[in-house]
């Protein structure tokens, strides 16, 4: 690793470490909460938990039973069987792509927008075809109906798969934080809910939770046709490395969580986890910002017409640097508004949460 890159992550290590954990409130303070499911695997039974009306619910069930449809105290999740779907980061072909970003728990909006823009129908099953869906990253965060993103999103994946398409959910830094225990951000309903089942919140994602596997399987980025997704961006100093997008995105999984880990990371490894590493990085869009010659260093290096990221937080979808990076966190996790980007071959627009065709405005960023 460059002494620029060592230079950068020492500087701003402490931004990611300050996002601890907060203290477990008292169920009884939030209101009547409902939560889950959360399901297990023990050998041939799934063990399930769920929060009903402040009460912890369980049941089992033989892993023989599948399908399974879950649905108590309005809570729903489908399980078809616990295969894991293939993770690739290179796509190309003849379809459309819409992507999305940052949905922080905001489940009834996300179901508008995708009802509107004709990727889901009436009753939230997949009608986008053979196209492709990116969700890049952040489906935790400050809203309160988290599970529910993740359940609906697991079963689309497959209904997607199953017409030809594809659904893409990358790591964001909020799935990331999660995951290693690191719950500043998290709605409180979470801390109460896990407080209701007697265990910390980032085991319910644990390694043999059907949902934890699911995300440990999710990759940080993917290119489809000329198009790089990622949830926060791209140091410019990657080209410098010479990595490629698969050694980032293996080293960044085999890495993914702390505690799970043999030695600490080290190098490029600490790098990815940190301020300037794919799910972080907003130097795109803040005040230092990379220049336009970085920009096209890096789509050359990575081969790529253009770089499209979430995470920092805008009012649409936006484009910089003459379309080469499109912003595509359009602040869902406020739950009043939200677009969706579209890519087909070289025509680009914007799906408003109305479902209206808005064009992608080009500007010099």
């Amino acid at each position: 690793m460059s002494r620029f890159i060592y230079f950068i992550w020492l500087i701003n290590a402490v931004t990611i470490q300050s996002a601890s954990s907060q203290s477990i409130s008292d169920p009884q303070e939030q209101g009547k909460i409902s939560d889950g499911p959360y399901i297990f695997v023990n050998n041939d039974t799934l063990d399930i938990d769920w929060v009903c009306q402040n009460n912890a619910q369980s049941k089992s069930i033989n892993v023989a039973s599948l399908p399974f449809y879950f649905s108590e105290c309005g809570l729903k999740a489908k399980i078809t069987t616990l295969d894991l779907p293939p993770q690739a980061i290179h796509y190309s072909g003849d379809f459309t792509v819409a992507a999305l970003s940052d949905l922080h728990g905001q489940y009834d909006l996300m179901l508008t927008l995708l009802k509107n823009n004709k990727i889901i129908d009436v009753n939230n099953n997949w009608r986008f075809t053979n196209n492709h869906l990116v969700i890049a990253g952040d489906l935790f965060g400050r809203g309160d109906k988290v599970t529910e993103i993740a359940w609906f999103l697991y079963h689309l994946e497959k209904e997607a798969i199953s017409a030809g398409g594809k659904l893409h959910l990358l790591l964001g830094n909020h799935e990331v934080m999660v995951l290693n225990n690191q719950l500043k951000y998290l709605h409180k309903k979470y801390i109460a809910s896990a407080k209701v089942l007697e265990r910390p919140f980032h085991e319910l994602f644990g390694q043999n939770s059907v949902l934890g596997k699911w995300l440990r399987s999710k990759n940080v980025l993917v290119k489809i046709n000329d198009s790089l997704f990622v949830h926060g961006g791209f140091h410019p100093e990657l080209v410098n490395e010479k990595i490629s997008l698969l050694m980032i995105n293996n080293i960044f999984k085999e890495h993914l969580i702390e505690t799970e880990l043999e030695a600490p990371r080290l190098g490029m490894a600490k790098f990815l986890h940190t301020i300037n590493g794919p799910i972080w990085y907003r130097g795109y869009f803040n005040e230092i910002k990379a220049t336009s010659s970085e920009i096209d260093r890096l789509l050359a290096h990575f081969d790529v017409a253009r770089i499209v990221v979430g995470h920092t937080s805008q009012e649409l979808v936006i484009s910089r640097y003459q379309g080469k990076v499109i912003g595509i966190d359009t602040s869902i996790k406020r739950g009043h508004n939200g677009e969706i980007l579209f890519v087909d071959g070289d025509r680009k627009w914007r799906g408003s949460l109305q479902g209206d065709v808005l064009p992608l405005l080009i500007n010099g960023g």
